[in-house]
């Protein structure tokens, strides 16, 4: 499959939660970030730096997301935003909407939640987890 420069997923992870780690609290990220374990709390990118959200089967966030790029195959229980694009594996799960500009979508991916797409409107706030 064939994509624009700006879609093609960055594969360098400057961080790794692994799978045995659990984190309570909000984190921001830039980069590229993994996550095999567990997050309670929003996962938020700096806003000056487009960053890569990889969350695979094993990794959980409860709590917003908001990444430039996502690549998920893991669960979100929150509001999601990606700002240019999301890949939803077969084994993904998100209990929240979904603010997104380009989605893929594998068979098996589940949404509960709303689809919003952002197109080319000025930026769309998504409401914070509780």
């Amino acid at each position: 499959m064939f994509f624009k420069k700006s879609v093609q997923i960055d594969s360098h992870i400057d961080t790794l939660i692994g799978h045995e780690t659990q984190i309570t609290g909000n984190m921001q990220f830039a980069g590229g970030l993994r996550v095999d374990g567990m997050i309670a709390g929003n996962v938020i990118e700096k806003r000056e730096h487009p960053s890569t959200l990889i969350i695979s089967e094993n990794g959980a966030v409860t709590g917003a997301v908001e990444a430039s790029k996502i690549v998920l195959n893991g669960m979100i229980r929150g509001p999601v935003r990606s700002s240019v694009f999301i890949e939803l594996q077969s084994k993904a799960r998100i209990v929240g909407d979904l603010y997104y500009k380009s989605l893929e979508m594998h068979t098996g991916a589940v949404i509960e939640g709303k689809l919003i797409y952002l197109g080319e409107q000025p930026d769309v706030a998504p409401p914070e987890a509780t």
